[in-house]
């Protein structure tokens, strides 16, 4: 047997398995559905080999179901019992049958809308690529083919053949031997012609080479099964029902001249092997494109087998767009994109001109990229285009128009070329429509109403810092006073001597404290002098220190030890970074007024139930969360779909819900349709959190159509030059209806009274606080010195409010009352004598009880600078003797007379006292003497 076709016997099997499994386990398939036509028997023979080809375990290629067909309806119902098993996965098709049918079954297939296209690849079987392919049957490229082809066009035999064969019946044979040859071979000549051809140039070479070998058997011929034998070779005998067979005598050598035949064919190189099969050959595994044009991608060969090759780029050619007539755009009408048109002079406007908006401008640039003049239309039934079975097509809106002008061949039937609108690129429509690079990248995102601005509180000037911050600045300033006052306490640093009097010197007396001994006096002494220690850090002073420096003001007070520098520094170091912090954000805070939103982001909207929230009833928003395996989509769906009030047919119906719903009910919108409404009046609407997903508007054509890779290029053409950008800037923000604060005049900007109006509180609370002190203070005062004179408390607040309206000047006698303390008398002359001091003058009063009140002549007015007192004078120094004096060894000690001031009412006092210490202490005449 002499096989001249791969595919013509059960050697053609046994090689069309090889390579059926080679192209499968090539394309990455995972299962496959193989279906074959039941005519034909070898087509079986050759299922039975693929599964004999299949290595054990070999996981890139598994067939899944066999299907066995009588026609193409049948082939129909099996791809939509696949498609409702799995819709959404990739599935792969080896189709075993006659060219006729899988053209019928792919044809049919791409119109029928329940199936899908991009999840399908077709293998065809055999070699039925080389046969006529229609490149005007645009539903071809519309699904993804792969075959094999033996005849390769570009081989110059080839050339010759079919030019020489285009002359020889020009009519006929149309498409040979054109120079479109190497992309429409499948017109020009069939597999099973081209190995015919090659068949009998085999037999006719073999012959030759016999009878130039064997000249004398130029006569050779058969008789058939004539009884009666002649000169001529014997007669031959093929009875299989009997048997009985008879070869031809001159058949074995006539076989060995076919097995070194070797020449250049139509299908090429042509070289048999001992057994009688053919050898060398190649098979080009060819995809269909949109064009319906093929597209070499890998080579099979009998001994490398299966080798990919890198797929040249098909361009459309130039004379597949028509220029001489007028593409049909559908739209749809949605601001910004698509709007009727205002006419300015009251006249109607017709055709392109009575539209504008973002798409109508799209439109223009692209029409004038590719040359061609356009007709806008507004969809019918104002869709986009979902899936619907009660219109024809199975898809309505714009989808649906570009559908029906794909499958209805009649001129005046077709609705749609291109589809301009904001229409979403999804897998779903991608399966029955093609869409070219998106022209715009959004996203769905959340439009809420616009919270009204809160203006600032009355302790706004608190909000720079945290309500936490707050409350850690308060402790700390506790803290640290509280640290202060042990450190001063401890530090030997901060205590200093504040008095040093006698025991029961008259001299001393009333500046005597029981509680403090001076440490050179012995116990019992009453003639010893005593001192009195002071720290300036009580804990009322240490909190005074604390206040002061954090509002970096000064005090009379500092720390004088080292430990207590310490607490100090490290306290003005944090006020310092405080308050620096805190002045630099109280500004925006004070001139901004700010919104508080309830949703912040999808997440707080999925975890909420108060506000409500939806999108269209219809469209590729509501897909999405429909199909989202997110579970934070996945649960915004079940939201929605619990409660079917919460869809919208339009957009404008969701808007205005946003807006009457007093921020109950939010509308999950494309990003760029938020933004756009956020410019137009009222303007109380807003976006709100990051998208939700990222996606794109893309122009749509019928699958296949030649204007898509023309489109794709002028969309990225304008993308690069940035007219898409000012398209988008010209419909959104050029003409927005809505004042933002970055436009605002900086007048606007200045405080005003709400803005601070808690500091004035704060100011007129604590001066109200000061003066109830005040009043504490006077009647606590007046009680004490009710209590202690032995008066009514009426008449020592009298007293005290007489003191306080005149400055301590009686208006009625016009005399100054002054009633000196204890501590302001002083014992002079004999014992039992008091004497007071006051400015040079002394008033004796025999009584030692009450301080005598006493009355001095009414002073002249001061002047507006009084000039200060004259510093009093010096009193004599002088020696007092006490007859007990504790020192054994005493020294002579010359001791000054320090003075001490000390306020009374408004007038100064001078009283002159002596420092005690052991150095005041001497010897005359063998007694101590004590020198003041």
């Amino acid at each position: 047997m002499l096989a001249i076709a791969p595919f013509c016997s059960l050697t053609r099997s046994s090689i069309s398995s090889r390579t059926t499994v080679e192209r499968t386990s090539n394309i990455d398939t995972e299962h496959g559905a193989a279906r074959y036509e039941q005519k034909e028997r070898r087509r079986l023979l050759r299922l039975q080999q693929i599964y004999q080809t299949l290595k054990p375990g070999n996981e890139s290629f598994q067939v899944e179901t066999v299907k066995r067909i009588q026609n193409m309806s049948e082939a129909i119902d099996f791809l939509r019992s696949l498609e409702e098993l799995n819709r959404w996965g990739n599935k792969y098709v080896v189709l075993d049958c006659p060219t006729d049918m899988a053209k019928d079954i792919v044809v049919t297939h791409v119109r029928d809308v329940t199936l899908g296209r991009r999840t399908y690849h077709y293998l065809l079987s055999g070699l039925i690529m080389d046969d006529r392919w229609e490149s005007e049957v645009i539903e071809y490229g519309a699904i993804n083919i792969t075959g094999f082809r033996i005849v390769d066009a570009t081989r110059p035999h080839v050339k010759d053949f079919l030019l020489g064969w285009h002359r020889l019946d020009p009519v006929t044979n149309q498409g040979a031997g054109r120079e479109s040859i190497s992309v429409r071979i499948s017109t020009a000549i069939s597999a099973q012609a081209a190995l015919t051809y090659d068949a009998v140039f085999v037999l006719v070479e073999a012959f030759n080479k016999f009878l130039r070998k064997k000249p004398d058997r130029n006569n050779v011929r058969r008789t058939g099964n004539s009884s009666q034998p002649t000169n001529a070779t014997r007669s031959l005998e093929c009875n299989y029902s009997r048997d009985v067979v008879t070869p031809w005598e001159h058949g074995d050598k006539i076989s060995r001249f076919l097995r070194k035949v070797e020449l250049e064919g139509l299908t090429g190189k042509i070289r048999f092997n001992d057994d009688g099969r053919r050898q060398n050959y190649t098979l080009h595994v060819v995809e269909m494109t949109v064009n319906s044009a093929m597209v070499k991608v890998a080579e099979w060969t009998d001994e490398a087998g299966f080798q990919t090759i890198a797929a040249k780029y098909v361009r459309l050619r130039p004379h597949e767009i028509e220029k001489n007539r007028t593409y049909i755009v559908t739209t749809i009408v949605e601001e910004p994109y698509i709007m009727k048109k205002k006419s300015e002079n009251g006249e109607a406007l017709v055709g392109n001109d009575s539209y504008e908006g973002y798409c109508k401008d799209l439109a223009e640039l692209i029409a004038k990229k590719l040359g061609i003049t356009y007709e806008l239309r507004i969809v019918k039934d104002a869709k986009y285009g979902t899936e619907n079975p009660d219109v024809p097509g199975g898809w309505d809106g714009m989808v649906g128009e570009l559908i029906r002008k794909a499958s209805i061949k009649i001129l005046a039937l077709r609705e749609a070329d291109i589809a301009i609108a904001p229409m979403t690129i999804t897998s779903e429509r991608e399966r029955v429509i093609d869409f070219s690079k998106p022209f715009m990248s959004l996203g769905i995102s959340i439009m809420i109403k616009k919270p009204i601005k809160q203006k600032p509180g009355v302790f706004s000037f608190l909000n720079p810092l945290s309500k936490e911050i707050w409350v850690c600045v308060i402790f700390s300033y506790i803290g640290v006073s509280i640290v202060l006052f042990i450190v001063s306490r401890f530090s030997p640093y901060e205590w200093r001597v504040l008095t040093i009097s006698g025991g029961s010197d008259p001299m001393m007396s009333g500046r005597n404290d029981p509680n403090l001994q001076h440490p050179h006096t012995p116990q019992g002494s009453p003639h010893l002098p005593t001192s009195s220690m002071a720290n300036d850090f009580s804990i009322i002073n240490s909190l005074w220190f604390a206040l002061a420096a954090f509002m970096q003001q000064g005090c009379d007070i500092s720390p004088r030890s080292i430990s207590g520098r310490i607490v100090g520094s490290v306290w003005w170091f944090f006020t310092l970074i405080l308050i620096s912090s805190y002045t630099a954000n109280l500004a925006a805070f004070l001139t901004v007024e700010r919104m508080v939103t309830p949703i912040n982001s999808p997440e707080d909207l999925a975890m909420q139930t108060e506000v409500q929230y939806g999108t269209l009833s219809h469209g590729s928003t509501r897909d999405f969360f429909r199909k989202s395996q997110i579970s934070l989509y996945s649960k915004m769906w079940e939201f929605m779909n619990s409660r079917k009030q919460v869809f919208v047919k339009t957009y404008d119906e969701g808007i205005r819900r946003v807006r009457t719903s007093k921020g109950k009910y939010a509308l999950l919108i494309e990003s760029p349709k938020n933004e756009y409404i956020n410019e137009r009046l009222p303007c109380d609407t807003m976006k709100v959190g990051r998208n939700l997903d990222a996606k794109g508007f893309g122009v749509a054509t019928p699958l296949g159509s030649p204007l898509r890779d023309s489109i794709n290029l002028a969309v990225l053409s304008l993308k690069e030059s940035g007219e898409l950008t000012k398209l988008m800037n010209r419909w959104w923000y050029d003409r927005t209806e809505c004042r933002h604060g970055d436009k605002q005049d900086a007048s606007r900007n200045e405080l005003s009274l709400s803005n601070v109006a808690g500091i004035f509180y704060i100011l007129i609370g604590g001066l109200l606080l000061a003066l109830a002190v005040a009043l504490l203070e006077f009647c606590y005062k007046s009680h004490t010195e009710a209590t202690r004179a032995k008066i009514p408390l009426s008449d020592a607040m009298k007293a005290k409010a007489r003191l306080t309206i005149g400055g301590g000047r009686d208006f009625d006698n016009g005399r100054v009352i002054l009633r000196p303390s204890k501590r302001d008398w002083d014992y002079r002359g004999r014992p039992g004598a008091q004497q007071y001091a006051y400015s040079g003058v002394s008033y004796s009063d025999s009584s030692a009880g009450e301080s005598p009140a006493i009355s001095l002549p009414t002073p002249p007015p001061p002047p507006l600078m009084a000039p200060p007192p004259p510093p009093p004078r010096r009193p004599p120094r002088r020696s007092v003797t006490f007859a007990d004096s504790p020192l054994k060894s005493p020294k002579k000690v010359f001791s000054r007379f320090p003075r001490r001031t000390s306020s009374v009412a408004t007038l100064d006092v001078a009283v002159p006292w002596t420092p005690v210490s052991p150095r005041h202490w001497t010897m005359r005449d063998g007694k101590p003497e004590y020198v003041t």
